[in-house]
């Protein structure tokens, strides 16, 4: 037993090791979270050593420790966040020094006494909600205060005074040198999704072409479905970052190098609706398997046509993500011109066959993979249009016939003899999104 977790002590040291390794290789291989992380921290670092070369070193101040302490504390993941930390830590720090002078002066400097009148008062200030994760400073202040042993006016304003300086050098190196901007992982995330979904299409596809797919299966790809709403909230999440980064940055205005902006927010809703139309693909088919099923599986041979459908919308995924990426876009964007018009074809080809089926339960479950797969191929293959001022006219898009309007979400229709070169090659994309 003790060999046993020593052995398994052994291994977490080992996988925390190779972690970190990892990490670090990835800092140095190129941009990246880990770079970004790498860089933050040597700002910070940089920003306290220039806090005590300034507070300690030239103005020789007597308590030179809370300017780096400050600065360190100041260079937050937004320019934005520095400047509201700051005032926030302004304001607690004020606080805890003025309560902390004060009960010095009451207790006659006895540290002891002033301790147990001031720490309390601090503490709970300190979790009000306005001051953030700054409001434990007040007490720490405090304390500085009252073991320095030094509470008066002058003294308290030469505390005040380094904290300023302090907050304004971490301020000034987070906005000025290599200000943060949260633009790569939205990026990352929005290429998640279709990636992932890709993957998923692809096993539900092979698992239903060899007849042997289990409710276990079944059940397992539903999961995998709804765990893609989690790349949906960490999307989200990265959005929230990206507007807050902007804000008070002027890294916008800076020249400077950096990931391109993300595609819009049209984007995050078709694909909160594909996804959910992915879970509803998954949860019948879930249905339709095990012993205990609560639907009629359909047949073999619509399951296998279905497969075929549903690589096809893997291909989408894919192709989008390339899209996305940006990378070898020509390539990309006729591998999505084949994929779309290959998928309406097998949708045609297996709604014909739907409506001869004779089995009313099993064509109940058929109908609703139908359905939802009519609709994930519609978010997949039609992005909202950007948006045009009034009296623009909008471009020719593929599928409009002329004296129609067109309307996003239009089906595309397969090239026929009568349609011009110009119009069968038309863009398969909107560009807004890339």
């Amino acid at each position: 037993m003790a060999e046993a977790r020593r052995t398994a002590g052994w291994r977490r040291v080992w996988w925390e090791a190779t972690a970190v390794g990892r990490t670090v290789r990835a800092a140095l291989r190129g941009a990246g979270p880990e770079r970004d992380t790498v860089v933050q921290s040597l700002k910070a670092a940089g920003a306290a050593v220039a806090a005590w070369a300034l507070t300690g070193w030239w103005l020789n101040a007597p308590l030179a420790l809370m300017a780096p302490w400050t600065a360190l504390a100041l260079v937050d993941a937004t320019v934005y966040r520095s400047l509201r930390s700051g005032l926030q830590q302004l304001v607690v720090i004020v606080l805890g020094a003025l309560l902390a002078s004060a009960a010095m002066a009451a207790t006659d400097g006895s540290t002891l006494g002033a301790m147990l009148i001031v720490l309390p008062v601090t503490t709970l200030a300190g979790t009000h909600r306005r001051l953030g994760a700054q409001g434990i400073y007040g007490a720490t202040t405090a304390l500085f205060v009252i073991t320095y042993g030094a509470y008066s006016l002058t003294e308290v304003g030469h505390r005040l005074v380094e904290t300023m300086i302090g907050a304004v050098i971490g301020i000034a190196v987070n906005a000025l040198v290599l200000p943060p901007v949260h633009l790569r992982n939205v990026h990352d995330q929005l290429r998640r999704l279709p990636r992932e979904s890709a993957e998923l299409l692809r096993t539900m596809a092979q698992g239903l072409r060899g007849e042997e797919w289990s409710a276990t299966d079944a059940a397992g790809w539903n999961d995998r479905a709804r765990r893609l709403g989690q790349v949906l909230r960490a999307l989200a999440s990265a959005r929230e970052w990206n507007a807050e980064s902007s804000r008070f940055n002027p890294g916008f205005r800076l020249r400077r190098t950096g990931p391109p902006p993300p595609p819009p927010e049209k984007a995050d809703a078709v694909w909160e609706r594909a996804v959910a139309h992915l879970a509803a693909i998954t949860r019948t088919l879930a249905g339709t398997a095990g012993e205990q099923a609560r639907l009629t599986a359909p047949g073999a041979a619509f399951l296998r046509r279905y497969a075929d459908l549903a690589d096809e919308a893997a291909t989408l995924c894919q192709a989008e993500e390339d899209l996305i990426a940006d990378s070898v876009r020509e390539e990309a964007e006729e591998r999505y011109r084949r994929a779309r018009e290959r998928a309406q074809e097998l949708y045609d080809g297996l709604a014909d066959a739907f409506r001869e089926q004779h089995d009313p339960p099993a064509a109940a479950a058929s109908g609703e993979l139908l359905v939802e797969m009519k609709q994930l191929l519609h978010e997949l293959t039609h992005f909202a249009e950007p948006d045009v001022p009034e009296g623009v006219r909008k471009p020719e898009q593929p599928g409009r016939k002329q004296g129609r309007p067109w309307r996003p979400g239009r089906p595309a229709r397969p090239r026929t003899p009568d349609r011009s070169p110009d119009r069968a090659d038309a863009p398969a994309r909107p560009s807004d999104l890339r």
